[in-house]
């Protein structure tokens, strides 16, 4: 007769309890540890063996980024599984995880644009859609823990991971996150059913002085409604399963070890079920770097009673010291056991048992050619575009003679590719220097002589243009084009002239000869402008590179102010983690085109924008700085502050800035106009636990098919405690051709007006609620009002994140 852990009609619970019940103290500390295939050795399963004699918990993926086929990846997760569990006595699955931002790190995988392009989309039915797409890719491959949604708010575009997120929102966050979650956790594939792990939890990117991982000043209303946020709504909404902390310390405990954190909010104020895992040398570095326990065991133990399920990447606070206390009685094995339990209920949940293997041949590859990813990434590419300023320039001329194209990103199709792609990723084997928190440098980083490296003129940042650069891009993606390959080919008619110009950062102006040149021959002229949004020691900004400066380079601001001269009609285009900033640019250019970090089809999806073949419709996810002396700067800071203090004392401004942002959060232009009309709002008093309808009629009033996101902000007018001036309640986009309208409606219910009172009680309060509706935060079209009529203390975990909305046809009439 069987094991009752063997038996698929058994729940996941009643198969882990019973397999728990049969594992050695050796076997369950290996369930809660990972290994991390590496650099040169990556490949050698005795060697792996060896650091795993009674199995693992989990397994890194990290080095698939190495292997030059799809096959050959399928190949090596399939063995490593295989040692995995031949090692454990109970042959039990090891999960595998990658990170999921923007794609698997995997041959022939699909990559995605930055999170915060996607939340210049603010699409969440397109961001569900690619959560599934990378999902149903890694678990191909035999990948269950996808590392993403990231769900951190950003207010400051000094930190380098700025890119990473949907922008400073918590409802577009939400939404946006809730959907990806969903869209991986509804995912299977092969058996396989793989999990959402959400990072980083929380208040990561309130760091001190914006440098990456930091002490996080965060007081604990600030910590729950805003950086808790869109961690609740994915629990709440999309049964969210994997958590990993960030690194900082908050209130003087480092999160990897904080039971207030990972406990007393994440599990039993937020309802959270899943499996919490480290990020990357996390525990460790709460002891080595923070300072956190006399030993490394007994901060591992802390980490364990806090709630931290699993260590990632390898074992140093969950190792030999750490089992040592257990088998000694100074730690509860009723602790372990209960993590333990945890970790395989996720197994048997993921089908691992069944399922613990990549799949083969043409199974494998039909999730990797001819799928919808490919159009997804294009799609977002394109919605992601944010068009800031446009005096008719754009779109061009359809006969333009000679145009100009001048920049260090034209040609350089590997700039599309922000922090977190496989490129990029794939790229950092070859850094100098590593910036990538609990990864050491590679075989081929030692072997680079520091005094050889060739750095961007003026700056410590390595120079990635050489071929061993270039040949990573024709391996991974060999069809994808640059820019300016990309405009030839669709305007052969027009002669282009490019020029290198200028470098990503510094100062060097030996390149302004040439461009200036090219400048004073064209009718009209195309900069791109901006850094080199990726990883270690060849970007500008990304994981553990952060910036005091957030405007655009000496060089570029420069270059701008000497071509301006010539008199020609100038566009410029924006690649990057942060949003462009730039006095140069707002003066002198014609148009401004924010394109992020467009990833595999971002020439296709720019050159679209700039010809007229797609009107843009992305809209700003941050409020963008004029200076970093502003941060943090952002739309839905409380009442008497920011832009709002001088309605309390003080002047309207700085001595030398405005208060203002440059560019407002949702801001963004089109080719065409939108006109709001008919604000309907369907109930004008609700009871705390009730809601209301909000409507209008948006129509295109222009020439041109366009999208638009049509956004609805309220503000409480009076309130016990002191809260934002307004606040996201939801949005919608929409496509509409000339002359067409649509109604569109918000169920806005009276849960999400919430906050946490004086005794930190989440309460809906009674009171006098005013509504916007409009095209940006500071472009609002409609206004009204409504009023709830009761207080009530609710559960916080069930209250409402953000609006649900849909669209009802409004019959066309004429024009």
């Amino acid at each position: 007769m069987g094991k009752v852990y063997e038996d698929r009609e058994k729940s996941p619970g009643e198969r882990a309890q019973a397999l728990l019940a049969e594992l050695s103290l050796e076997e369950k500390m290996a369930q809660l540890s990972c290994i991390f295939p590496f650099g040169e050795n990556y490949q050698d399963m005795d060697q792996l063996a060896e650091e795993m004699p009674y199995g693992i918990g989990q397994v890194s993926t990290l080095e698939m980024r190495r292997i030059e086929t799809l096959d050959g990846a399928a190949a090596w997760q399939r063995s490593v599984q295989e040692t995995v569990m031949r090692q454990s006595p109970h042959h039990i699955p090891a999960i595998f995880h990658m990170e999921g931002l923007c794609g698997p790190f995997i041959q022939e995988g699909t990559s995605f644009p930055s999170g915060i392009a996607r939340g210049a989309g603010w699409d969440s039915e397109l961001e569900e859609r690619i959560g599934g797409a990378v999902a149903a890719q890694e678990a191909a491959c035999g990948i269950t823990h996808i590392l993403a949604p990231v769900l951190d708010i950003s207010r400051d575009s000094r930190m380098g991971r700025q890119g990473e997120t949907y922008g400073e929102d918590p409802a577009l966050a939400s939404a946006l996150g809730t959907a990806y979650t969903r869209g991986v956790q509804t995912t299977e594939t092969g058996g396989r059913k793989p999990e959402s792990v959400a990072k980083h939890f929380m208040a990561f990117h309130n760091s001190q002085g914006g440098i990456h991982g930091t002490n996080s000043d965060t007081p604990p209303r600030l910590l729950e409604e805003i950086y808790g946020r869109p961690f609740q709504a994915a629990i709440a909404e999309a049964g969210l399963k994997g958590i990993m902390p960030c690194y900082n310390s908050i209130d003087g405990e480092p999160a990897s070890v904080s039971h207030h954190l990972l406990t007393g909010i994440l599990r039993e104020k937020m309802g959270f079920e899943g499996l919490c895992i480290s990020d990357y040398g996390g525990i460790s570095n709460a002891h080595t770097v923070q300072r956190i326990g006399e030993t490394m065991a007994d901060t591992g133990l802390l980490a364990l009673e806090a709630g931290m399920d699993m260590e990632l990447p390898r074992a140093v606070g969950y190792a030999e010291g750490l089992r040592e206390k257990f088998c000694a009685g100074e730690a509860d094995i009723g602790l372990l056991n209960r993590t333990v339990l945890g970790i395989l209920e996720a197994k048997f949940r993921m089908g691992l048992f069944e399922h613990p293997f990549a799949l083969e041949g043409e199974s494998l590859r039909s999730y990797f050619t001819g799928t919808e990813a490919e159009s997804l990434s294009l799609r977002s590419a394109r919605e992601s575009m944010v068009l800031l300023k446009n005096d008719g320039v754009l779109p061009l001329p359809a006969k333009v003679r000679k145009l100009a194209l001048i920049g260090p990103h034209a040609d350089c199709a590997r700039k599309f590719f922000g922090g977190y792609t496989h490129l990029c990723m794939m790229e950092s084997v070859y850094a100098a220097a590593n910036s990538i928190a609990g990864v050491e440098e590679s075989q081929e980083s030692r072997q680079i002589a520091q005094d050889q490296v060739r750095r961007v003129p003026g700056t410590a940042i390595q120079s990635d243009e050489a071929e061993v650069f270039e040949r990573i891009l024709h391996r991974q993606k060999p069809e994808c084009r640059s820019l300016l390959e990309e405009l030839r080919a669709r305007v052969p008619e027009t002669e282009i002239i490019y020029a290198y110009g200028y470098p990503i950062a510094g100062s060097d102006q030996s390149g302004f000869e040439e461009a200036l040149r090219a400048v004073q021959e064209a009718d009209l002229v195309i900069l791109t402008l901006g850094g080199k949004h990726g990883t270690c020691s060849m970007a500008s900004m990304g994981e553990g590179v952060d910036a005091s400066d957030i405007n655009l380079p000496e060089c570029q601001d420069y270059f701008i102010e000497r071509a301006a001269g010539y008199g020609k009609p100038m566009i410029g285009v924006h690649f990057n983690g942060r949003p462009v900033s730039s006095d140069a640019a707002d003066r002198y250019l014609s148009a401004i085109v924010e394109a992020w970090n467009p990833s595999e089809t971002g020439a296709q999806a720019v050159t679209d924008v700039l010809l007229g073949a797609y009107n843009p419709g992305g809209k700003l996810p941050v409020s963008v700085a004029y200076h970093a002396g502003q941060i943090p700067i952002y739309y839905n800071h409380p009442n008497g502050s920011a832009w709002h203090q001088q309605e309390s004392i003080g002047f309207v401004n700085y001595v030398d800035l405005p208060h203002t942002p440059r560019y407002c959060f949702g801001h963004g232009l089109s080719y065409t106009r939108f006109s709001y009309r008919d604000l309907c709002i369907a109930k004008k008093e609700i009871g705390a636990s009730e809601e209301t309808q909000i409507s209008c009629v948006v129509q295109n009033t222009g020439e041109r098919e366009g999208e638009e996101v049509v956004q609805l902000y309220f503000s409480d007018c009076y309130s016990s405690m002191t809260r934002p001036v307004k606040e996201l309640a939801g949005f919608r986009r929409v496509s509409l051709r000339p002359g067409e309208s649509v109604r569109v409606v918000f169920t806005l219910r009276a849960s999400q007006t919430a906050f946490l009172d004086k005794d930190m009680r989440w309460k809906v309060e009674k009171g006098e609620f005013a509504l916007e509706i409009g095209s940006s935060s500071e472009d609002c079209r409609l206004r009204g009002t409504f009023r709830i009529t009761g207080d009530e203390w609710i559960n916080g975990a069930q209250r409402a994140f953000y609006a649900d909305t849909a669209c009802e046809e409004v019959p066309r009439t004429g024009r």
